[in-house]
């Protein structure tokens, strides 16, 4: 928690900034899903701050199309409807799908340390008898940025970090919610597929793999039926 008059965190960082990072991080977790509503006042007390910092954050999360204010003012997640998750479906697969060929090319033993971690506690996760759905979700995303990562371009993971902030929310609609679809070994085995890519240095497979991750799970949340069509 950070102290409520604060304005700035110990290491010198403003604590708007702050507040914005930690709010980023849990929509790209899948912490809110698509059309839930936020409370200005309920966001300062979790994160333990005034009014003031948050309500920082959000104007920069509202202009960076991660979150929205309805037309009566209500500040929510938004709310994509199919032609717009596949538009940024398709955006994800081209970004990250490159992200993981220069990781192949570019990884260093540092960055597959953490690539296999995230990758093995995603499987050892998975594998229980009642997966903890948030927490597979959350691994989902430290096992990506790994990765992405490892392209060793802060540029790069910029952009993803964007496009993430607006797909992270509708991940919930995937693992979050439906723990068959985690026990299934679906995103397990394209995890597999781009560790062991990116371990023997094969772009090609490294971007294969995890287009294949990011397609899939779009496919399934679309079967799912519950964003609108337009």
């Amino acid at each position: 928690m950070l102290g409520e008059f604060a304005t700035r965190t110990t290491d010198g960082e403003p604590l708007g900034q702050a507040v914005r990072a930690m709010l980023s991080e849990r929509l790209m977790a899948g912490a809110y899903a698509p059309g839930d509503k936020l409370s200005l006042r309920s966001l300062a007390a979790a994160f333990g701050v005034s009014m003031m910092p948050v309500r920082e954050a959000v104007s920069r999360l509202v202009a960076d199309g991660a979150l929205e204010v309805t037309p009566n003012r209500a500040l929510r997640v938004p709310v994509l409807d199919v032609a717009r998750f596949r538009e940024l479906t398709a955006l994800r697969i081209e970004v990250e799908g490159l992200a993981a060929a220069w990781s192949a090319e570019r990884r260093v033993e540092a960055n597959l340390a953490a690539i296999a971690e995230a990758e093995a506690g995603f499987r050892v996760e998975r594998a229980r008898p009642a997966p903890d759905l948030a927490l597979t979700v959350a691994i989902n995303q430290k096992l990506h940025f790994a990765i992405y990562r490892a392209a060793r371009s802060p540029m790069l993971v910029e952009i993803i970090t964007g496009l993430w902030l607006k797909a992270g929310p509708i991940l919930n609609l995937d693992m979050a919610t439906n723990p068959a679809r985690v026990s299934s070994g679906t995103g397990e085995r394209y995890h597999t597929a781009a560790l062991a890519a990116i371990r023997a240095r094969d772009p090609a497979g490294a971007r294969d793999a995890i287009a294949g991750d990011i397609a899939q799970a779009c496919d399934y949340i679309i079967s799912l039926g519950r964003l609108p069509s337009n």
